[in-house]
């Protein structure tokens, strides 16, 4: 794709950045096959080549981002498919995040949509709030049967979300699970010493997913550390265009992981929760022209690992009993498309006794994507609804995913169990049988 940047421009390493992958860009227009929302909507600017144009036109121009391109950049999931499919390797992820830094700058939204991003901002990134809003918006629930539906709403209002949030308030809060500082000794000879994160929303609705990390990987002769004063991952905040609050968050987490590394040793920082991981392995990146952060965030970058990329390298042993459960493995868009991991979970799986199938469509993105579900929670439920058509067609006893948000997303729209990879594979190696309803 031709460019005209003037030199100025050029000067700005973002600029730089957008102008190196707009130039990649063949127009082939293989990207429109696979993106959910031009699959949905059928529009051209809702597809990546489409937004590439609108993000093109409004940096060379230099322009104010205008209601229509603010529109199909907000419908935008962030899946990454499109990058999976690209021939020439543009590097949409990039591209789409810098417009949406942009946006957030300079396009003033009503007042509404921005009172709801702000509390989203404010408490998603902070479990104890997100505890007290989850146990408010349980005793609200009942509250939204008396709410527009959100169907037939592409452009959806105030009322249409905050209905989409309470519906996804779960029934009951588990426990909280450890806090940070703790520090879980390998059982038998130690073999490695790895961070866990603690994650935000995955520590409030599920915890058990890192206990059943843990209980894995302490079997397995690797001691596990819960680092104090560990933040939020940044991902949040990051996605929603905020680029102070989640280059802050990368910071902060980036000294207490690497302080944690000279005190104990560290073989890696793993992830259980997908989209947190393809942030953490982007900091390098984000933070390249920080003078003081650029190297250690390619250090933290390289450490990051999503659990089932590190349990592929422990050679578990072999199951004792074959369980012939039929598990539906939903691949998180940010794990195959954001990290391109897509054998290891399925092989592991498979290895430890279980029927895996994959699930048709599967590069298509199930409508959690963050917090899109609760800002587009039209176009969200309709991927939801096809996600769970296809699952239904292969008929699992058990839905297995490595994203909290896609487990939530799916496990909303069916009764078949939703569980995380990990648990599966814990049980499998010793560990208890996860709570399949």
């Amino acid at each position: 794709m031709k460019t005209e940047f003037s030199p100025t421009q050029l000067a700005d390493p973002d600029i730089a950045e957008a102008d190196k992958i707009l130039r990649k860009c063949v127009h082939c227009g293989f990207c429109t096959a696979t993106c959910p929302t031009y699959v949905l909507l059928g529009d051209e600017l809702d597809s990546p080549r489409g937004r590439i144009y609108l993000i093109k036109e409004m940096l060379e121009k230099d322009q104010k981002p205008t209601q229509e391109v603010v529109k199909h950049i907000d419908r935008c999931l962030s899946c990454l498919s499109c990058m999976t499919t690209c021939p020439s390797g543009v590097n949409y992820m990039h591209l789409v995040d810098q417009a949406r830094v942009k946006i957030e700058k300079e396009y003033v939204r009503p007042l509404p949509e921005r009172l709801l991003r702000d509390v989203l901002a404010f408490v998603l990134p902070r479990p104890a709030l997100f505890r007290l809003s989850m146990t408010m918006a349980r005793l609200a629930r009942p509250l939204a049967a008396l709410l527009p539906s959100t169907r037939k709403q592409a452009n959806p209002n105030l009322l249409s979300r905050v209905k989409a949030m309470l519906t996804m308030a779960p029934r009951a809060l588990p426990p909280a699970g450890p806090a940070g500082g703790s520090v879980f000794p390998a059982i038998g000879p130690r073999r490695a010493r790895v961070a866990l994160l603690q994650g935000c929303a995955q520590q409030v609705l599920a915890p058990r997913i890192n206990d059943a990390a843990i209980r894995l990987l302490t079997r397995h002769g690797v001691e596990v550390v819960l680092v104090r004063d560990e933040q939020c991952c940044g991902a949040l905040t990051h996605h929603l265009g905020r680029d102070g609050d989640a280059l802050a968050r990368a910071k902060a987490n980036i000294g207490v992981w690497l302080g944690e590394a000279d005190r104990g040793g560290l073989d890696a920082i793993l992830v259980t929760a997908s989209g947190c991981g393809t942030v953490i392995k982007d900091y390098g990146y984000m933070l390249r022209e920080d003078p003081e952060f650029a190297a250690p965030a390619v250090k933290v970058s390289a450490l990051a690992k999503d659990i089932s990329e590190y349990v592929s390298s422990l050679d578990l042993p072999k199951p004792v009993s074959q369980s012939n459960l039929v598990v539906a493995y939903h691949s998180a868009c940010s794990l195959q498309h954001g990290q391109k991991i897509t054998q290891a979970p399925k092989e592991l799986l498979s290895k430890n006794g279980f029927v895996v199938k994959d699930i048709p469509e599967s590069h298509l993105c199930c409508g959690s994507a963050g917090t899109y579900n609760l800002l587009q929670p039209d176009i969200a439920s309709r991927l939801r609804d096809r996600k769970v058509a296809n699952i239904a067609s292969i008929k699992p006893d058990v839905i297995a995913a490595g994203n909290i948000g896609c487990m939530v997303q799916i496990a909303g729209g069916t009764d078949v169990p939703v569980v995380h990879t990990i648990e599966l594979l814990d049980w499998a190696t010793g560990g208890p049988r996860p709570g399949l309803n």
